[in-house]
C-alpha cells in the first residue's frame, strides 16, 4: 500500500508539475499576446502620425508648387512687360527721329525762317543758341520720355508751335 501511495503521490506530483508548466507557458503566451497588441497599437499610432505628416508634406509641396507657378507667372509677365517697354521705347525713338527729320525738313523749306529770325532780333552775325533746350509742341508741357529729363536735340534751340511769341531756330548753314 505504501507503494501505491508513493505511485499516486508521484503521479500527483507529475500532474502538478505538468499543470504548473502549462500555466507558466499560458502566462508567457498571454504576456507575448499583450506585448504584441501593444506593439500593434504603437505601430498604428506611428502609421497615423506618418499619414498626417505625409498629408502635411503633400499640402506644403502643393503650396510650394503654387507659389513657384505664381512666381514663374509673375516673371513671365515681367518679361512680357519688359519686352513691351522696350518695343515702346524703340517706337518712341523712331517717332522722335521722324519728328527731328520733319522739323529739320520744315526749317529747310520754310521761306519765313529768315523772317522769323529777324523778327526775333537775331541776325546773321548772332548764331542761334547751340545748347540743348526744351522741345515744346504748340505750347504744351515739356515732352518727356518715361519720366526722364526734357527731351533734347543737340544743336537745336527752343522750338515753339504756331502762335508762340518767341520762335528761335538754329542758324542754317549757307
Amino acid at each position: 500500500m505504501t507503494e501505491a501511495i508513493i505511485v499516486i503521490v508521484a503521479i500527483l506530483i507529475i500532474v502538478a508539475v505538468l499543470l504548473a508548466l502549462r500555466a507558466g507557458r499560458e502566462r508567457k503566451l498571454e504576456s507575448r499576446r499583450t506585448e504584441a497588441q501593444e506593439l500593434r497599437e504603437t505601430a498604428q499610432t506611428h502609421d497615423q502620425r506618418a499619414e498626417r505628416e505625409q498629408a502635411e508634406a503633400d499640402r506644403q509641396a502643393a503650396r510650394a508648387r503654387k507659389a513657384q507657378a505664381e512666381a514663374e507667372e509673375k516673371a513671365a509677365i515681367a518679361r512680357s512687360e519688359a519686352v513691351a517697354a522696350q518695343e515702346r521705347s524703340q517706337a518712341a525713338d523712331r517717332e522722335g527721329g521722324l519728328a527731328r527729320e520733319h522739323h529739320e525738313r520744315a526749317r529747310e523749306i520754310d521761306p519765313d525762317a529768315d523772317v522769323a529770325r529777324e523778327d526775333a532780333g537775331m541776325d546773321e552775325a548772332e548764331p542761334a543758341d547751340r545748347g540743348s533746350a526744351d522741345v515744346r509742341d504748340r505750347g504744351s508741357a515739356d515732352v518727356r520720355d518715361r519720366g526722364s529729363a526734357d527731351v533734347r536735340d543737340p544743336g537745336s534751340a527752343d522750338v515753339r508751335g504756331p502762335g508762340s511769341p518767341d520762335v528761335r531756330r538754329p542758324e542754317r548753314p549757307r
